[in-house]
């Protein structure tokens, strides 16, 4: 497996492409999208996220391809509005996803990160005497405040927040953007959170899905990527609404340097809380992949691994080898 101390970070890619109604090969150690008969080759290794809409083939040879350059693999619905399933990240270590789960089960710590969250999405301190009931009132008058002001800006008429998750065709054309700029959006935080080695289930905010820690990292950029571009994208009419739509959050991410944001805020919401954010942000680099696993144990803590315990080697002048004795 290539070492992962020369895989490029995640957020020195590229955000994400999207394709559908093709086909997509392994090319040497990268991969080549192929449209009838027109070959375009795609770097995989300076992209973080592959969306693969309707319509797509892909062999096994360029999923190996995408996975050992720690691009993320995202099936997806037509317009990417639809999350059907999801690849493997390129992180081998769970040291953040153990700090994330410690401070998620820790009432105290918890309510640390949720109001860490909003004081971001404020954009200020946040009063330790509001209850969070307080704070999600003061977050949906911000939010309907954000939807009016865009629709001020450009004209768009804008009845409410309203989709059927079983034909959000039927939704009016800003609600329908809406869904596609926040799908490209969450894939975005997906492969930044699986490839910084946290788990997209564990939320903080929302709770319950899948994808809840999805969910609250993607709240975090919402009113300056996907309400903007949705609204500015239906304002120029129905005629290929999604894809300008993704086209424009595309845009958004580059010119914000989205990707160069979410694992230093990540590691910030979690800071004090069971690590350093300094060590968080090189997590990705700090193991070595070859090594087998450590072994856990109630008095010494971790214990090495990929050894044989049943052997009967106490007193052997290696340390760990056939011993309790931790790594390190």
């Amino acid at each position: 497996m290539k070492d992962l101390h020369i895989l490029p970070r995640v957020e020195d890619g590229w955000s994400f492409l999207y394709l559908q109604e093709c086909r997509i090969e392994q090319d040497g150690k990268s991969i080549s999208v192929w449209e009838g008969s027109a070959r375009t080759p795609v770097p995989c290794a300076a992209l973080s996220l592959l969306m693969l809409g309707p319509g797509v083939t892909i062999t096994h040879a360029a999923v190996r391809a995408l996975a050992e350059n720690g691009c993320l693999i995202l099936w997806c619905g037509e317009e990417g509005v639809r999350v059907y399933g999801i690849g493997l990240g390129e992180t081998r270590s769970s040291r953040n996803l153990l700090r994330q789960a410690a401070a998620w089960a820790d009432p105290a710590a918890r309510l640390t990160v949720v109001r860490r969250m909003y004081a971001q999405r404020f954009s200020e301190d946040v009063d330790e005497t509001l209850s969070l009931q307080q704070l999600r009132g003061r977050e949906g008058m911000r939010v309907r405040a954000a939807y009016g002001e865009a629709s001020r800006l450009t004209g768009v008429e804008w009845k409410g927040r309203e989709y059927n998750r079983q034909d959000w065709r039927a939704g009016d054309a800003v609600n329908r953007a809406l869904s596609c700029a926040n799908s490209c959006l969450y894939g975005i935080c997906h492969a930044a959170i699986t490839a910084a080695g946290y788990s997209p289930a564990i939320g903080f905010i929302h709770t319950g899905k899948a994808l809840s820690f999805v969910y609250d990292v993607a709240d975090l950029y919402k009113l300056e990527t996907s309400i903007p571009a949705a609204f500015s994208a239906t304002k120029l009419g129905p005629q290929d609404l999604e894809g300008r739509v993704r086209r424009a959050m595309r845009d958004m991410f580059f010119e914000s340097r989205l990707l160069e944001r979410i694992l230093p805020d990540l590691a910030k919401l979690l800071e004090g809380l069971g690590g350093t954010a300094d060590s968080s942000l090189d997590s990705l680099m700090d193991e070595d992949d070859a090594l087998p696993t450590g072994l856990w144990d109630p008095v010494e803590g971790r214990v090495r691994g990929g050894i044989s315990y049943g052997e009967e080697s106490h007193g052997s002048d290696h340390p760990g080898e056939g011993s309790n004795q931790p790594e390190g």
